[in-house]
């Protein structure tokens, strides 16, 4: 694949917001809920987190945390 359709695999910059389907390591998925690592591994783990499993390797779709994100998020009281 070429051009905006093509999904990259790996270490970049940061989270992307213009690519809502870009995977994330778990580093950068961390980075982004403001949460250590290791936390997010053991979402993982106990599967309360979606996750995308390639090989032993452990990503997160950026679409994926920006729904939980959105979920989670508490409106202000009036």
């Amino acid at each position: 694949m070429s051009g905006p359709e093509r999904y990259t695999v790996g270490h970049h910059a940061g989270p992307s917001v213009s690519q809502p389907d870009r995977l994330l390591d778990v580093r950068e998925a961390a980075e982004l809920l403001a949460v250590k690592p290791a936390t997010l591994y053991t979402w993982a783990s106990d599967r309360r987190i979606p996750t995308v499993k390639l090989g032993r390797v452990l990503r997160f779709r950026m679409s994926t945390l920006q729904k939980l994100i959105a979920k989670a998020e508490r409106p202000a009281l009036s």
